[in-house]
C-alpha cells in the first residue's frame, strides 16, 4: 500500500492550483439553520471552475507533470487522456488547456450534449464509445497506444486526491471551529482528500461520508474492511455511481468515522431545499450531504457542520422534481 499523501503535499497542491481554480465561498442559510437546529456551512464547489470540485484534482495532476513526462520520443508533446461521461472529463479538458497541452477524452456516445459541449469547449478531442465500462477501458487503451497520451485517473491518483483535498483545506481556513465535515462519496477522491486535510489540521472534527442507498458500496466496504465493488448502481446522483479505488479506500477506512446512506426521495428533497432556500444550482450528488441530515437531526442539534457541495452541473430540462 502506498503511503498516504501528507498535509505538505496538499498545501503544495493548493499553491499549485491557486491561479487556476476559484477559492469558493462558504454560504449559510438562516432558514436551513432553523430547520435543522444547527449551524450549516456550505462549501460551494458548484461555483468552481467547470462547475465542480473535479477541477482541483485534474489541474493539480496535470500541472504536476514534469517536462520530461510530457516528451514523446518524436520530440512532440504528449497529451493527457481519461474516460468519463461527467465532471472529470470537463475538468481534465480544462486542466490541459491551463497547461497548454492537448487532451483526449473517451466518452460514451449517450453522454448528455451539455457535457460533450463542455469538453470540446476547452479544446479537448472526444472519442466516442458504447456506454459500457469495458468499452470505455478498451477505447482508452487504444487511444493511449495511438497517441502516447498520459492517463489521468478520475480519482485513484495521489495527485488528484491532493487536489481534491484543497477544498477541505479552504473550508477549515474559512470556518476553523467545525464539529463535523460531511462530503459525498463515489470513487472517493473528494472524501479521501477531505479526510486527509481535516485529520491533519483538526483531528477532533468528525469526518462523515454521504452516499445514496442505491449506490452504497462505500458504506458496505467500510463495514467489511475491504472494497465491495458496485454491481448495478441505481441513483439519480450520477456522480456517485463509481466504486472506491485502491488508493482512496484505505484513507477512508482509516480516517472516516461513518458513511451515511440516503434514499432517492431525501436526495430530491435536499436538492430542492438548496435550490429554494439558498438560490443555488446544485446537482443531485451535491445534495447528498444535506440529505443525510434530514433523517439524522437529533445528533446534529446545536452543532456546526461543514458540507461540501460537490457540483452544479445539472440538466435543467430534467430536474428530478418535474
Amino acid at each position: 500500500m502506498q503511503p498516504f499523501p501528507t498535509i505538505e503535499a496538499i498545501k503544495a497542491a493548493q499553491e499549485r492550483v491557486e491561479p487556476y481554480v476559484h477559492r469558493t465561498p462558504i454560504f449559510q442559510s438562516s432558514a436551513l439553520n432553523r430547520i435543522f437546529e444547527a449551524q450549516l456551512y456550505f462549501k460551494c464547489e458548484n461555483l468552481q471552475k467547470v462547475g465542480a470540485f473535479k477541477a482541483r484534482g485534474a489541474v493539480n495532476a496535470v500541472l504536476s507533470l514534469g517536462q520530461n513526462d510530457l516528451k514523446l520520443e518524436t520530440g512532440l508533446t504528449r497529451a493527457v487522456t481519461t474516460h468519463s461521461s461527467g465532471n472529470h472529463a470537463a475538468a481534465l479538458a480544462y486542466a490541459a488547456c491551463c497547461r497548454g497541452i492537448k487532451a483526449h477524452v473517451v466518452m460514451p456516445d449517450n453522454a448528455p450534449p451539455v457535457k460533450k459541449a463542455a469538453v470540446t469547449g476547452y479544446g479537448a478531442e472526444i472519442t466516442y464509445c458504447p456506454s459500457t465500462q469495458q468499452a470505455r477501458e478498451d477505447a482508452l487503451i487504444s487511444l493511449v497506444e495511438q497517441t502516447g497520451a498520459i492517463f489521468i485517473h478520475p480519482y485513484d491518483d495521489q495527485r488528484v486526491i491532493c487536489g481534491q483535498a484543497t477544498a477541505a483545506l479552504e473550508l477549515l481556513e474559512q470556518v476553523p471551529d467545525l464539529d463535523t465535515v460531511i462530503a459525498p462519496v463515489g470513487g472517493g477522491g473528494l472524501l479521501s482528500g477531505t479526510a486527509l486535510s481535516v485529520s491533519a489540521l483538526k483531528p477532533k472534527i468528525e469526518i462523515i461520508g454521504a452516499e445514496p442507498e442505491g449506490a452504497d458500496d462505500a458504506y458496505r466496504s467500510l463495514q467489511a474492511g475491504y472494497i465491495i465493488p458496485l454491481e448495478n448502481p441505481q441513483t439519480i446522483a450520477d456522480g456517485l455511481r463509481t466504486s472506491l479505488g485502491e488508493l482512496t479506500f484505505p484513507i477512508i477506512h482509516h480516517y472516516v468515522s461513518d458513511i451515511l446512506t440516503v434514499s432517492e426521495k431525501s436526495i430530491i428533497e435536499a436538492m430542492r431545499l438548496i435550490w429554494e432556500r439558498m438560490k443555488l444550482v446544485v446537482e443531485p450528488s451535491a445534495a447528498v450531504p444535506l440529505a443525510t441530515l434530514l433523517s439524522k437531526r437529533s445528533w446534529i442539534k446545536g452543532t456546526k457542520i461543514g458540507l461540501i457541495i460537490s457540483g452544479g452541473n445539472v440538466d435543467l430540462d430534467k430536474l428530478p422534481w418535474l
